[in-house]
């Protein structure tokens, strides 16, 4: 696994033993295609941050700041190696992404919001998509003409959505990324 583009270009990033299930090159390098020039400048929230894959790709190419919510301790120190092998600089918060987001602060904003959950359900048997997708903190989050970038497996149904409308919709293989925007029913 490897930054695709921009400034950290080509840097390997480190991978922990176990835990995680990193973005494939080839899907990250579509997700970043998709946004465009929408990451130059973007504050970036980058959810369930794992490696920090994500929002490394986002620093590379031009974002302004990133945050990484990540509650595994030995996923953060990967995260930190990464940062520091890309010679990037991001916040990163040791902390249950759940409670992030109930304790966000409604004066930090961001234009792009990165999630890529486990796979597996929660410690109450909900499913990781859904307890996210009816979160009603984190649309706050984003800023009205903001994207949130979800990860999540092909076979995984999504109820409606009151609070997310699916922009767009593409499947690469195991994983299948929505583009999501505010929805206007609040």
């Amino acid at each position: 696994m490897r930054v695709i583009a921009g400034s950290a270009g080509g840097v390997r990033l480190a991978v922990p033993k176990r835990g995680v299930r990193p973005t494939m090159d080839r899907v990250k390098a579509a997700i970043f295609s998709s946004l465009g020039d929408a990451i130059v400048g973007a504050r970036v929230l980058d959810l369930f941050a794992g490696t920090g894959a994500l929002g490394i790709e986002a620093l590379s190419r031009g974002a302004s700041s990133a945050v990484f919510v990540e509650e595994s301790r030995q996923s953060v120190e990967v995260l930190e190696k990464n940062l520091t092998k890309t010679k990037l600089k991001g916040r990163i918060r040791n902390q249950d992404v759940f409670d992030f987001l109930r304790k966000a602060s409604n004066s930090e904003s961001y234009q792009i919001i990165f999630a890529d959950p486990p796979y597996e359900k929660t410690k109450h048997g909900e499913r990781y998509t859904e307890t996210l997708l009816n979160n009603e903190a984190l649309p706050r989050l984003l800023e009205p003409s903001g994207m949130f970038v979800l990860e999540k497996r092909p076979d995984e149904t999504v109820a409606e959505m009151k609070l997310w409308r699916v922009v767009t919709k593409r499947t690469y293989g195991a994983t299948e990324v929505l583009f999501l925007s505010q929805s206007a029913i609040k």
